[in-house]
């Protein structure tokens, strides 16, 4: 496991997560970008001890075949992200329309 205070390197890539970022009314948007940009900023363990970002393993989900789980975390004040953790990487991969589909 790459160590816990390793810079998060956030991969966009995702088109669900582009197109469900997209799709955001522009203060979602706005808010979301400051969200990435702040989360850029961090480190592994800033993320596990953030309160905003609030990141929690999905245990209602089984993960897909090789990623271990799937977490969300706050995105905006409303909206939480869909991702898993990838060595430095955190894979973004949706932004559910209702919070409990996460």
């Amino acid at each position: 496991m790459p160590e816990r205070d390793e810079p998060v390197r956030p991969d966009l890539n995702n088109p669900v997560f582009q197109r469900d970022l997209l799709g955001l009314p522009k203060a979602d948007r706005h808010a979301a970008l400051d969200m990435l940009a702040k989360l850029r900023q961090l480190t592994w363990l800033q993320v596990y001890r953030d309160k905003g970002l609030h990141w929690e393993k999905i245990t209602s989900v089984k993960p897909p075949a090789g990623i271990d789980a799937l977490y969300s975390l706050r995105i905006t004040q409303a909206r939480r992200a869909v991702a898993y953790r990838d060595g430095a990487f955190v894979r973004l991969l949706s932004i559910p329309p209702d919070h409990d589909a996460t």
